[in-house]
């Protein structure tokens, strides 16, 4: 959805104008507490105008005293007759501090909301002497404290909410452009709109819109030229393939020369499958499960070579012609270093929450020297010290290629007794967990 022009197009504004509004929300709702609860400004009044009827009593002459007394309902207290005071905060507080700011800081103040509801106050700079005043449960009766938290929690509530709303819009181009790095990185091609976002995120998304751009480009022109150079080197060797192929049969050096050749046809293979990944391959629900048993029959006819060791997993999105060419680059180099003994596992792992898929290949070959694990999915690089043998060095890195293409990641471990497994973890959900093992 396009952005209104109304809208503030840019961070510094959006904050700004987030601040304000939520600024004067929380200002408007502040005025409506006040309003509807004058109560707090009751207080204080009720305390001047018992200090005011209390100079009053002090003032007048002794004979007058107690018609002041019946006319503002006064009781003077002489000994013991005056109870504790019960605590209500703030509001004790209130009168406390009222009565010694209007009638001397000597001044004692004794509350009770109870029934008889009254206050009691002692003033030596007026006389001597406690003087019970007549309280009025009213301006208490709406003051309890839990309604004053009650209120300005629900105040910080509404702001927080208002806050998120504004947040959430203003990291939304960052989220979008997250989620756009992460599908880029699976070989999908993705643009970002840049008509809707705030002006400091427009000149991102070009950016990376540009880079998108050349990045797919500069994968188009790898690829074309490496099926120029294969093409290019396949017709020497299909003329060299005929002209063995003329040669007298008891020539001791055609085996090899065969050989030759067609291991130089597999590393032209190898070259372009490491180029063509399955990037452009269409993504569909496959059952690995079935998947594996279709590609491990050929290994097992007539004679059974990879035992396998499966569980049941849900369907899930794949690349079905890639995730087999991972599954063969890996049993065919585990059968060419350890010739038998090779196992084909696959297992869901992980909580409900994050789950993921276990797709392993086990052998009993030599393994490899832990200080090769580290680099041994390097193109051209190949652990020829423990696992010695022919190739490009592109068979993990195309493996490692394929399951990073599927959120995933492969990992090489030496088995105890001797062997090695590639361990393929593959997300069922968006992501694959950080504690995947």
């Amino acid at each position: 959805m396009k952005t209104p022009v109304w809208f503030p197009q840019s961070f510094f504004s959006r904050t700004l104008w987030l601040v304000l509004i939520v600024v004067l929300f929380s200002k408007a709702l502040t005025l409506v507490y006040l309003l509807m609860n004058e109560d707090v400004l009751v207080d204080r009044q009720y305390s001047h105008g018992v200090a005011l009827t209390l100079r009053a009593y002090w003032a007048a002459d002794e004979s007058d005293r107690q018609t002041i007394a019946d006319a503002a309902g006064l009781i003077r207290v002489v000994g013991g007759g005056v109870p504790e005071g019960e605590q209500h905060w703030p509001y004790s507080e209130i009168y406390q501090r009222q009565m010694q700011d209007e009638l001397g800081a000597d001044t004692e103040v004794r509350l009770r909301v109870h029934a008889p509801p009254a206050l009691w106050v002692r003033a030596p700079s007026l006389g001597d002497g406690w003087l019970k005043v007549p309280l009025y449960p009213h301006p208490l009766r709406g003051q309890k404290i839990w309604s004053v938290l009650g209120w300005f929690l629900a105040i910080g509530l509404l702001s927080t909410a208002s806050a998120w709303i504004f947040v959430s819009q203003l990291n939304q181009p960052l989220k979008r452009l997250v989620f756009a790095a992460r599908q880029l990185g699976q070989g999908r091609s993705v643009r970002l709109p840049v008509g809707d976002t705030p002006s400091e995120m427009t000149e991102v998304y070009r950016a990376f819109n540009q880079m998108a751009e050349d990045v797919e480009q500069a994968g188009q022109e790898r690829e074309l030229m490496l099926a120029g150079v294969s093409h290019d080197l396949r017709t020497p060797l299909t003329r060299l393939r005929l002209s063995l192929e003329l040669m007298p049969a008891n020539n001791e050096f055609m085996d090899g020369m065969v050989r030759d050749i067609e291991d130089m046809d597999a590393i032209l293979d190898q070259f372009l499958a490491f180029i063509r990944d399955g990037r452009d391959e269409e993504v569909e629900e496959v059952d690995l499960v079935e998947l594996v048993h279709e590609v491990v029959a050929p290994y097992n006819s007539p004679v059974e070579q990879v035992r396998l060791c499966l569980e049941s997993i849900p369907p899930f999105p794949l690349r079905r012609v890639s995730m087999k060419r991972l599954l063969n680059n890996l049993i065919g180099n585990a059968m060419h270093h350890a010739g038998d003994g090779v196992e084909v596992a696959a297992y869901v792992s992980g909580d409900s929450g994050a789950p993921y898929v276990v797709l392993s290949v086990l052998d009993r070959g030599a393994g490899i020297d832990p200080s090769e694990l580290e680099g041994i999915f390097n193109p051209f690089i190949r652990g020829d010290r423990a696992r010695s043998g022919k190739g490009t060095g592109l068979g993990l890195a195309i493996v490692k290629r394929i399951a990073a293409m599927h959120g995933g990641n492969v990992e090489l471990r030496n088995r105890s007794g001797g062997g090695l497994e590639a361990r393929v973890r593959l997300p069922l959900g968006l992501l694959l967990p950080r504690d995947a093992d």
